[in-house]
């Protein structure tokens, strides 16, 4: 609790999926002065709106991105890559100057190498090019390491870089056109039962695998990162296990109660072949350990879509 006293921290996108949890576990630590930037306000790309949102503060947890599932990915590559290369270049830039303590980036799964050995180990991210589905995404997020590297080595500036695994949970993006694997599913799986569709298709084969961390967990690892971790090495935050997509799409159909039949469409990609990130070093550092059940968090996603949709 003392290392948040009297601190004004701004969180990019802390009105989003995994930003919205953040900011109350930074309540929950009695942090008052929370800043988050609206990107109807704020367009983070112009550093002149970076300068504006980081002007007096003490910590800056980078979140803000241009984030989306495969085909989101394969659409918009190249406006991926600039506006996630611009924010995190400017956001960093402007924190250096306005002199913020600590700068927490948020980076991706997605800058791993296609081929990188499973689980993924921090010191592989450089070995190899990523999946070219995502690679402009996660190359541009990758930046982030670079540039803070590079700003510790010559400004002692005091920033850290985070790779989150693929997150779910309640609140998630259901987006038909932006979201991920999980809520996707979910979506198709309980729109399908609803109205007696006799088939759901799923893009792919089916053979690749995803690790998953609940939103929750993940949220928690950042903040501890913040609280306690002060090195250029980046950090892997996940939950340290591996499932094949035909299995997810068989325990997302058993929750959901659908009994119709899985049409895989093969001429659409599968992604990367294989994603498990190695979380030693998390544990290591600042004493994070993913805590919720896999098929409990699902569950608890499914009925909040349920709900809500």
């Amino acid at each position: 609790m003392s290392f948040w006293a009297n601190k004004k921290v701004v969180v990019t996108g802390g009105a989003g999926f995994l930003g919205s949890h953040i900011v109350a576990k930074l309540k929950d630590r009695g942090v008052s002065q929370i800043i988050i930037p609206r990107s109807k306000v704020y367009d983070l790309r112009e550093q002149e709106a970076c300068r504006e949102v980081v002007k007096g503060a003490d910590i800056v947890i980078h979140l803000a991105a241009n984030v989306g599932g495969i085909g989101y990915n394969r659409d918009f590559p190249g406006t991926l890559f600039y506006d996630n290369l611009l924010m995190g270049v400017h956001m960093m830039e402007e924190s250096r100057l306005a002199r913020v303590s600590k700068f927490v980036g948020i980076g991706t799964i997605c800058a791993y190498p296609k081929f990188a050995p499973v689980p993924f180990k921090e010191d592989d991210l450089w070995n190899g090019y990523p999946e070219e589905t995502n690679a402009p995404y996660g190359l541009a997020k990758k930046m982030m390491l670079v540039q803070g590297t590079a700003y510790r080595s010559q400004y002692n500036f005091n920033s850290i870089f985070l790779l989150p695994v693929n997150l779910y949970g309640p609140g998630d993006n259901f987006s038909v056109e932006s979201s991920h694997v999980i809520p996707a599913l979910i979506k198709k799986f309980v729109e399908a039962k609803q109205s007696a569709d006799p088939s759901v298709t799923v893009w792919g084969t089916g053979q690749a695998t995803r690790e998953f961390c609940y939103v929750d967990d993940a949220a928690e690892g950042i903040v501890l990162a913040t609280e306690k971790y002060d090195e250029s090495l980046p950090v892997n935050i996940g939950a340290g296990f591996e499932i094949s997509i035909k299995d997810l799409v068989e325990k997302i159909r058993a929750i959901v109660g659908y009994t119709g039949e899985i049409i895989w469409d093969t001429t659409k990609p599968d992604g990367q072949p294989r994603r498990m990130l190695d979380t030693n070093r998390a544990k290591e550092k600042f004493g994070f350990g993913a805590t919720t059940n896999f098929d409990v968090g699902l569950k608890e996603t499914i009925e909040w879509y349920k709900q809500n949709q």
